[in-house]
């Protein structure tokens, strides 16, 4: 094992792991961070997103050893000075979360959007989340979150 340093939520944290060591068990097991889930292990169903430089990642897929000198950012990450970002807010408000699976992926995607286009479409938003699963199907409620965020910003 190796010492691996990274930057997470604007801190940096060492752990001890292997490079291949997938992203997903260090924030959950080491930095206690339960944002992101363990839903399929295989990249696909999107629990597990985190923003790496901004942009969309699985981190169940992502080795540690690709991230040097990158930021990660987690769903814990976006709250600032005690109070939830307003996607975070949107979610509660639009009560877009019924099993919470889907949440942490929809929440990250919907911010990487939002960074990119502060003001989407619907179908800009449905094609930024088109590939996060949603056991529920939430699928109106989340895009109704997203706009709410941007309106309320």
């Amino acid at each position: 094992m190796a010492a691996i340093t990274l930057t997470v939520n604007g801190a940096r944290h060492q752990v001890a792991a292997e490079a291949d060591t997938p992203l997903l068990y260090v924030l959950r097991n080491d930095l206690e961070l339960n944002g992101p889930r363990f839903g399929c292990g295989q990249g696909q169903c999107g629990a597990c997103t985190v923003l790496v430089d901004g942009v969309p990642t699985r981190s169940c897929v992502t080795e540690l050893g690709t991230l040097a000198g990158r930021q990660i950012t987690t769903l814990e990450g976006l709250a600032s000075q005690g109070r939830l970002h307003a996607l975070q807010r949107a979610f509660i408000a639009e009560q877009a979360a019924q099993c919470g699976y889907c949440t942490n992926g929809m929440i990250m995607a919907a911010k990487a959007l939002l960074e990119t286009t502060p003001e989407p479409s619907e179908p800009e938003i449905r094609d930024a989340l088109a590939h996060y699963l949603c056991r529920c199907g939430t699928h109106n409620r989340i895009v109704a979150a997203v706009q709410r965020a941007v309106r309320e910003g």
